[in-house]
């Protein structure tokens, strides 16, 4: 169902139970997979225990259904053009998925979220640093001893030197992993077009997050 994107009416027909029989099955499952995904504290700190020095962050968007009236304004990502829903994820060095944050509205800034999610107290607790993309310029001030680490931006008036344009090469292929990640996730073709209350978005992720790690361990 969640692979496929089966529609629950098909699932029902086909293996003659009633619809509503289907949903609370499928509810059921996704509340018992979802409270198997690590929390964050936690997931860092294995990561710690295991020998790794950073990870990987960054954030995503999944397409929704539009919906009517003003309230579903907030869920339009200027950015992507399109109505979605905002989520954060860390991987390890290697790509593997450890941790998916809260489903937000889709006009979500990277930085908001993390600062939601307290990300550098929570790095800093674990004593691991993060890559990061230009999305998250800003995030962490820290000039002497920065645990979010970003690349260098040109402007009108500084162009990058030499120097930084190493630099955001090196990070660039640092971060390269972290789309793997995406990439398995988004395998779940119940993502491609979400047509589940927002509200219940959070537990989906989080269950196919557990999901994505099994599959992926195997």
């Amino acid at each position: 169902m969640l692979r496929h994107d089966q529609r629950l009416a098909d699932m029902a027909g086909g293996n003659n139970v009633s619809e509503s029989t289907v949903r609370r099955g499928r509810d059921e499952l996704i509340g018992l997979l979802a409270a198997q995904a690590p929390r964050l504290d936690r997931a860092l700190r294995k990561v710690a225990k295991q020998g790794g020095e950073v990870v990987l962050i960054d954030g995503t968007l999944i397409r929704t259904q539009r919906r009517t009236g003003k309230a579903d304004r907030r869920n339009y990502s200027g950015k992507h053009r399109t109505h979605g829903l905002h989520f954060l994820a860390l991987t390890d060095e290697n790509g593997r998925l450890i941790w998916i944050s809260a489903a937000r509205p889709g006009r979500t800034h990277d930085n908001t979220a993390a600062r939601h999610d307290h990300i550098l107290a929570h790095l800093r607790a674990a004593g691991l640093g993060a890559l990061a993309d230009l999305g998250f310029r800003g995030l962490d001030n820290d000039i002497l001893d920065p645990v979010v680490v970003t690349g260098y931006i040109a402007t009108r008036t500084h162009k990058l030197t030499p120097g930084q344009k190493e630099a955001n090469r090196v990070l660039a292929v640092g971060r390269a992993p972290v789309e793997h990640g995406f990439a398995h996730l988004k395998n779940w073709r119940v993502l491609t077009k979400l047509r589940t209350d927002p509200a219940r978005a959070t537990r989906l992720l989080r269950a196919l997050l557990v999901l994505t790690n099994l599959e992926v361990n195997r």
